[in-house]
C-alpha cells in the first residue's frame, strides 16, 4: 500500500484551516483516513473562544482514534461520537448554537480486508478508483445545487442556508448532522485507490475545469498530490481578475491525501 499526504495553506501568513491524517493500526489489518476543510468565517469573526484549526484539530484527532480503535461504531456513529467529544471539550466556555461556531467538512474512510466504509459531508470530494480503472467521485452537492443568489454573502449563507433544512450541512457541534451525510460501504476487492480532496483542491475540476475526476485522479497518481495542488496555485495566479474564482478567495488551503494498494 502507498500513501501520499499534501496540505498547504492557502496563505503562508494565516494558520492552515484543512486537517488530513491516515491511521494504520499496529496490527497492520485496514487503516482509515480523515480530511476535515475547516470554515472560514466571514471577516474573521468566530462564535466562540477557539479558532478554526483548534477545532478541526479537536475534531480530526477523534475522528482518526475512533475509527482506528472501535471498529464496532460505523463511520456515522464514530463523526457523531467525534463532534459530540469536541462540542463538550469548549461548551462550557463557547455559545454552541453561534452560526459561526467552528465547523468543518468532513471526508472519513475506513478499509479491512473486506470492505471499504465512506462518509462524506459538504463540499469536499472522495474519488475511488476500481479495479477496472473507472473513477467515481462520491460527494455531498448540495452546496453546489444551492441558487447562486442565497450565497451572495456569507452572512446571509449564515443566515438562511448553513446547516439548516434546504441548504448545506457541515460538522459544528450538533452530533445529529451525520443524517445528513453521505455515506456507504464498497467490495475491498473493487477498489484500487482513493484519494481525498478538500475544495482548494478540487478547484482544478470544478472550478477552472482544467479536467475530469479521472483526469485529476491520473495527476495525483502520475505526478504526485503536491503537482495537483502546484497546478491550482498556478491557475490561481493567472486568474488575477477573479473571472473563474468569483466570491472566492484567491487562494485556499489546499488537502489531498492519496492511497493506493
Amino acid at each position: 500500500m502507498r500513501t501520499e499526504l499534501v496540505s498547504e495553506p492557502g496563505d503562508p501568513a494565516r494558520p492552515n484551516e484543512d486537517f488530513a491524517s491516515v491511521g494504520l493500526p499496529a496490527s497492520g489489518q485496514g487503516g482509515s483516513l480523515v480530511v476535515l476543510d475547516g470554515v472560514t468565517p466571514p471577516g474573521g469573526e468566530v462564535g466562540c473562544l477557539h479558532t478554526v484549526p483548534w477545532f478541526c484539530s479537536r475534531l480530526g484527532g477523534s475522528l482518526t482514534e475512533l475509527s482506528v480503535s472501535d471498529r464496532d461504531l460505523t463511520l456515522p456513529q464514530v463523526l457523531a461520537r467525534a463532534i459530540a467529544r469536541t462540542a463538550e471539550a469548549h461548551a462550557s466556555t463557547c455559545d454552541l448554537s453561534h452560526p459561526r461556531t467552528p465547523q468543518a467538512t468532513v471526508v472519513l474512510v475506513r478499509w479491512s480486508a473486506d470492505h471499504v466504509e465512506y462518509l462524506v459531508l459538504s463540499d469536499s470530494v472522495l474519488l475511488v478508483e476500481a479495479a477496472d480503472g473507472s473513477v467515481t467521485a462520491l460527494l455531498d452537492d448540495r452546496l453546489a445545487r444551492l441558487p447562486r443568489e442565497l450565497l451572495a454573502t456569507d452572512a446571509v449563507a449564515d443566515a438562511t442556508v448553513r446547516n439548516k433544512e434546504g441548504g448545506f450541512f457541515t460538522a459544528a457541534a450538533d452530533p445529529s448532522v451525520v443524517s445528513r451525510a453521505t455515506a456507504g460501504v464498497l467490495p475491498r476487492a473493487g477498489v484500487r485507490s482513493l484519494t481525498a480532496l478538500t475544495d482548494g483542491a478540487t478547484r482544478w475540476v470544478d472550478t477552472f475545469g482544467e479536467g475530469d475526476w479521472a483526469e485529476c485522479l491520473g495527476i495525483v497518481r502520475e505526478e504526485g498530490a503536491r503537482a495537483l495542488v502546484g497546478r491550482v496555485r498556478a491557475l490561481e495566479r493567472a486568474d488575477a481578475e477573479r473571472i473563474r474564482l468569483r466570491r472566492s478567495k484567491r487562494h485556499d488551503d489546499a488537502t489531498v491525501v492519496h492511497v493506493e494498494w
